[in-house]
């Protein structure tokens, strides 16, 4: 029986979830990208500033290298963006005409800004995302539910989920994944395209990670001797030898403790947070040594904060519903905000 991916369990605010649906358009989920940096206005790299509606990253850059004559490869961007939603966020290419790139259009994006800059964007080259997401079938009073507890979240941080499209269509990546690892590894990486390949690993990785937050979601800001505490600001981890004079930091959510990402350059905590991440991996019936030889240099291991900071949380009645804003560090869900507010946060619908 193949295994579900674990239900993520909300840390709970002051007051008690309500009910509400997201993303039955594309127009109640807008995501706006925010750039670690802009472009300087000079450079061989054009960057090309581009709302889509209802389209996947990759189809948008599809779209683009069959107007512009190039290979998908050859464009760059910092991250993937919901397809079910209104999205904006930058694309670059190299040796592109800027007065081309600015009349680009289809039925389901428009760029809205073009700039030069000297070097092709990347993975990862951004802060985090915005969003304003609006709830639909909600009653008036929720308004004061949803303000009191984003106001929780951005003093106590939220849990920091890996979100379920990580895993796939009803987890398939995850249980592919674990094939792979209780397997013969390299027999599978030999049939597996290599962007395949690290999907579904990431996936394993990413409940690894979900199970660890869930074992210590009603003390998620708590510091433990030999925890390996992440700092927000820059992003570097520390080993935690004296918890109490620590936790003064991560009450200020300066810090976080966190969890692993497994892999063999992971970096290994020690006393109950180590005994906290074995528990997680033995459920799924894997060792450290899974991960310590993959090919391609896929799934290396990384510590990931088991929580963060929601920065300019706001909530406000509109026309049908209630919408929320808020920004988010790159690589986080916004499913993790949802969470703490709805009692329920499944949606039907596409997605990237």
């Amino acid at each position: 029986m193949a295994l579900k991916p674990l239900r993520p369990v909300p840390r709970g605010g002051p007051q008690p979830p309500f009910r509400g649906r997201y993303k039955q358009t594309p127009e109640d989920f807008a995501v706006d990208e925010v750039a670690a940096y802009l472009p300087s206005g000079q450079g061989d790299h054009v960057w090309l500033w581009v709302e889509k509606r209802g389209l996947s990253t990759f189809d948008l850059l599809h779209q683009l290298a069959q107007q512009l004559d190039r290979d998908e490869r050859e464009f760059g961007i910092a991250g993937l963006k919901d397809a079910q939603a209104i999205s904006r966020q930058w694309v670059s290419i190299e040796h592109a005409d800027p007065e081309r790139c600015r009349a680009l259009q289809g039925e389901r994006f428009v760029v809205l800004d073009v700039k030069r800059h000297g070097n092709k964007l990347r993975l990862g080259h951004l802060r985090g995302n915005r969003f304003a997401i609006t709830l639909r079938g909600t009653r008036p009073e929720d308004l004061a539910v949803a303000q009191a507890n984003l106001a929780f979240l951005a003093r106590h941080g939220v849990p920091n989920y890996f979100g379920e499209q990580r895993f796939g269509k009803r987890g398939a990546n995850l249980d592919k994944g674990l094939a792979v690892l209780r397997g013969n590894v390299r027999q599978f990486a030999a049939r597996m395209p290599r962007r395949v390949f690290g999907l579904v690993l990431s996936a394993v990785q990413s409940e690894v990670f979900n199970r660890v937050i869930a074992a210590r979601i009603q003390s998620l800001g708590a510091l433990l001797p030999g925890d390996l505490a992440f700092r927000h600001d820059n992003g570097s981890v520390f080993l935690v030898t004296d918890a109490a004079k620590e936790q003064p930091r991560a009450d200020r959510l300066e810090v976080s403790p966190s969890g692993p990402m497994p892999g063999p350059e992971m970096t290994q905590p020690s006393g109950e947070a180590l005994a906290i991440e074995a528990q997680a991996l033995a459920a799924l019936e894997l060792d450290p040594a899974a991960f310590a030889q993959l090919p391609f240099r896929l799934c290396r291991g990384e510590r990931r904060p088991l929580r963060v900071p929601v920065g300019e949380a706001e909530a406000a009645l509109v026309d049908g519903g209630l919408q929320v804003r808020f920004t988010l560090p790159k690589g986080c869900y916004a499913t993790s905000v949802l969470r703490e507010l709805l009692t329920d946060t499944i949606w039907f619908g596409p997605g990237d």
